[in-house]
C-alpha cells in the first residue's frame, strides 16, 4: 500500500537526519578531469551486490577497452569489462577498503590509448537524445543495461538490470532520479549534472521505458542551484520533473529520497517497488544512456577526490580499477598533516588501509581528512538523551541495537530491527557520549551474518 507523508509544516520530508557541515566547496568549481591513463589497473572481480564474477582472461591476454573479462551466470551479477587497453595479467586477489578479499585482473596498459578529450567527449557530450527514444524498446533497453554491467553508480552497487524487470503484481508508475548527493564532501554527481545533464535526461528517459514508469523525477538538494538550474534548462518540453529537496543528511538514502519527494513511505522489509518507485543514481542514468544509445559498457566513473588533506581536489574520470593512489597523486598529493583516507565520504565511507587498492564502480569519493577532523573526545557511558533516536531517518533505537551488537545478543539485534538500519551514521554523529553507534551495528551486522 502507497501511503503519503507531508509532515507537521504541509512539506514532505523525513523524520530525523542531521545537518553537518558540507565541505562541498573544495571541489565544487573542479571541472571533471580524465585521470591520465595509469601504468597498471587492477580490476577487481567483484564491486557488486551479488555473486562475484569468474575471470575470463588469460595472461599476456591483449584486451581492449571494454572488453569482457569478468562473468558470471548468477542472476543477481553484473559483468566487467576492461578499462584500458593492454596485457593481462595472472589473476590476483586485492583486499577493498570494506575489508572485503576478492579476486582481480591486473592489466598492463598499452602505449595506445584515447586522449583526454577523446574520452570526455565519449562520456559526456555529443548526441544524447531526449526524444525519439520509441525506438529503444524496453527488453532491449535491459539486456543493454545489463549487457553494460551497470551497477548502482551512488555507492549501492546493485546490478541495475534487476530494477527494470516487470512485476505484473508491482506496477511502477515512477522513476526516481537520485541527484541529492548528501555526503558531505563529494561533488561527482553535483558535476555531472552541471556538465552533462542531456546524458542524465537521456538515461532516466530510456530507464522509466524499461520499467513501465510514465513520471519521471530528478530530485536535487537545494544546496546545488547550478545543477538545478542546469537540469531545469535541459529537460524543458521532456515531461521530466526536477524536483528541489530541502538540504538535511540522508536526504539521498533511497527510502528517505522517495518520502521526500513523492510522500511516499516504503514500509520496513519492502523495497521500492512496492510503493510503484524504480530508485536510480544520476550517474547510473548518464552511464544507462551511453550504453544504449553508444553501446559502451561502464569501465570508468567520476571520483570526487577531496577534503583538507588533499593538495588539489578535483573531479576525475577514472577508470575502473586505477588506485587510490594514482588519483590522489593526480591531485597534488596529500598534505602533511593527513590523517586517514576514506573511501566515499566521511558519514558512510571505509577508512582505506592501503591506497594500491582499485576503486570499482561504487566508489563514489576519496576523502582526505586532517587531524582536526578526526579528534573525538573518548568514548564515555551513554546517558540516555535520546538524542540518537531523534536523528535516525528510519525512527529507530540505535544505542539499543549498537550495545547488544556489541555483547553479541543476536536475538535482540533483531528484536531492535538491526536490519532496518541503513548505517547512515547520524546516530554517532550527534552522541555526546562518543560511542562509536554505526560501527558497532556495522560490526554486528557482519558478526550476525558469519553466526
Amino acid at each position: 500500500m502507497v501511503t503519503t507523508d507531508t509532515g507537521n509544516s504541509g512539506k514532505r520530508n523525513f523524520a530525523g537526519g542531521v545537518h553537518p557541515s558540507g565541505h562541498k566547496g573544495l571541489a565544487a568549481d573542479s571541472i571533471i578531469e580524465v585521470l591520465p591513463t595509469p601504468a597498471t589497473v587492477t580490476i577487481p572481480m567483484s564491486h557488486h551486490i551479488g555473486a562475484p564474477c569468474e575471470a575470463l582472461t588469460k595472461p599476456k591476454q591483449e584486451l581492449a577497452i571494454g572488453e569482457l573479462i569478468g562473468s558470471s551466470k548468477a542472476f543477481i551479477s553484473a559483468p566487467i569489462h576492461a578499462s584500458v587497453n593492454g596485457v593481462a595479467g595472472m589473476v590476483c586477489s586485492v583486499t577493498l577498503p570494506t575489508g572485503k578479499r576478492v579476486k582481480a585482473v591486473p592489466v598492463k596498459a598499452a602505449e595506445n590509448q584515447p586522449d583526454a578529450r577523446e574520452v570526455y567527449n565519449d562520456f559526456f557530450k555529443g548526441d544524447y537524445p531526449t526524444s525519439g527514444l520509441e525506438q529503444y524498446v524496453p527488453e532491449a533497453i535491459t539486456e543493454a543495461v545489463k549487457s553494460a554491467g551497470i551497477t548502482g553508480m551512488g555507492g549501492a552497487t546493485f546490478p541495475t538490470f534487476v530494477k527494470f524487470l516487470k512485476n505484473e503484481k508491482k506496477p511502477i508508475d515512477t522513476l526516481l532520479v537520485n541527484g541529492c548527493e548528501c555526503e558531505p564532501y563529494l561533488t561527482s554527481d553535483y558535476r555531472l549534472m552541471v556538465e552533462a545533464p542531456l546524458a542524465v535526461l537521456c538515461g532516466a528517459l530510456l530507464a522509466a521505458r524499461a520499467c513501465g514508469a510514465r513520471n519521471i523525477v530528478i530530485a536535487i538538494e537545494d544546496n546545488k542551484p547550478l545543477a538545478i538550474d542546469a537540469m531545469r534548462r535541459a529537460a524543458k518540453s521532456t515531461g521530466i520533473t526536477i524536483m528541489e529537496l530541502p538540504t538535511k543528511y540522508p536526504q539521498g538514502s533511497e527510502k528517505q529520497t522517495i518520502l521526500s519527494a513523492l510522500g511516499r513511505r516504503v514500509p520496513g522489509g519492502a523495497l521500492p517497488l512496492d510503493v510503484g518507485v524504480v530508485v536510480i543514481n544520476v550517474g547510473t542514468a548518464s552511464t544507462i544512456a551511453r550504453a544504449v544509445t553508444r553501446g559502451k559498457p561502464l569501465t570508468h566513473r567520476i571520483v570526487s577526490v577531496t577534503g583538507d588533506g588533499i593538495k588539489h581536489p578535483k573531479n576525475i574520470l577514472a577508470p575502473i580499477g586505477a588506485s587510490y593512489a594514482d588519483l590522489i597523486e593526480h591531485c597534488g598529493g596529500l598534505t602533511d598533516d593527513t590523517a586517514r583516507v576514506v573511501s566515499g565520504g566521511p558519514m558512510m565511507g571505509f577508512t582505506v588501509g592501503d591506497l594500491t587498492s582499485p576503486i570499482t564502480k561504487g566508489t563514489s569519493g576519496i576523502t582526505v581528512l586532517v587531524q582536526q577532523d578526526v579528534e573525538a573526545p573518548p568514548e564515555t557511558n551513554c546517558v540516555r538523551c535520546g538524542k540518537c533516536v531523534d536523528a535516525c531517518p528510519m525512527n529507530l533505537v540505535p544505542t539499543r541495537i549498537a550495545l547488544a551488537s556489541r555483547y553479541r545478543q543476536w536475538e535482540l539485534t533483531d528484536t531492535y530491527h538491526i536490519s532496518s538500519c541503513i548505517e547512515c551514521g547520524c546516530c554517532s554523529y550527534v552522541c555526546p557520549a562518543n560511542i562509536p553507534l554505526v560501527q558497532l551495528i556495522k560490526t554486528g551486522k557482519a558478526l550476525k551474518t558469519k553466526k
